[in-house]
């Protein structure tokens, strides 16, 4: 049996391709100006990997914003759903995932099946997004990627306190202007980015003592600062998981395609 996810998101497209319960490729792309262009072209080079064509796959789950719009699949489900699902699959200790995306923040607590109890979302604002901190890095000149190792590189991160990413965008121009430390406002950033996580998890209790492991997916997942602060707000290690935290949405919509085909099969 083979099954496929695919997530669509806002900045990033995944698709994951299991055979008898097994990943057996998954790939990862920027996204396309249509979300069908960003499904096709990430499942197709996730197929071409596994060596398999798109006729191989007995059932597909879409997910993400764009998830409405993929002709392959067979069935929608939210991404919060996804996004618990796969990182239990992965660490069935977790009970707790802040999902961090390009446009949203999601706080969700699973059960030990890694069913939803509860989740509360923020898609109001970019501040405490992914987006929040590829505008921030534009601002001080460097790689997204190398944002979060600033935290390790400051002794004196420097507070951003806006708590609009326009704003805070304006703060850490006036912060350079002031000839500030860049690597000191960066590690302000990434504590912010923490912060404004671990207060929407404060929504639905998630920052106090649940009974499990706590997790972060999607892309901000790799920012290693953020990570650090989260740890630090939790009072707890961040469970880090054995595969790649953008990949969970797609991965649990895999796990979701293969649930339904064995019910089709029944």
């Amino acid at each position: 049996m083979i099954v496929a996810g695919v997530d669509v998101g806002s900045l990033s497209a995944e698709a994951v391709i299991m055979k008898d319960g097994e990943i057996v490729a998954f790939e990862i792309i920027t996204v396309r100006p249509m979300p069908i262009q960003s499904s096709t072209e990430a499942m197709e080079k996730a197929l071409a990997k596994a060596g398999l064509k798109m006729e191989d796959i007995d059932y597909c789950v879409s997910t993400g914003y764009g998830r409405d719009e993929i002709p392959f699949s067979k069935k929608t489900i939210s991404e919060i759903s996804c996004h618990g699902r796969g990182a239990h699959w992965c660490q069935p200790s977790v009970r707790g995932i802040i999902d961090i995306g390009g446009q949203d923040c999601k706080a969700i607590i699973v059960n030990k099946d890694g069913g939803l109890v509860d989740f509360v979302m923020n898609d109001k604002c970019a501040a405490g997004t992914g987006r929040f901190l590829e505008i921030m890095s534009k601002v001080l000149d460097v790689d997204v990627s190398d944002l979060g190792q600033m935290t390790f590189q400051s002794d004196n991160p420097i507070k951003i306190s806006s708590r609009c990413s326009v704003f805070a965008e304006y703060e850490a121009m006036f912060l350079l202007a002031e000839d500030k430390n860049a690597i000191d406002i960066g590690a302000g950033v990434n504590k912010a980015m923490a912060e404004r996580a671990f207060s929407l998890a404060g929504r639905i209790k998630l920052n106090g003592k649940i009974d499990g492991d706590v997790t972060v997916t999607g892309g901000v997942a790799k920012n290693v600062g953020v990570i650090k602060n989260l740890g630090n707000l939790f009072g707890r290690e961040i469970t880090g998981l054995s595969l790649d935290p953008q990949i969970m949405g797609a991965l649990g919509a895999a796990l979701f395609a293969q649930m339904h085909y064995d019910k089709e099969k029944e």
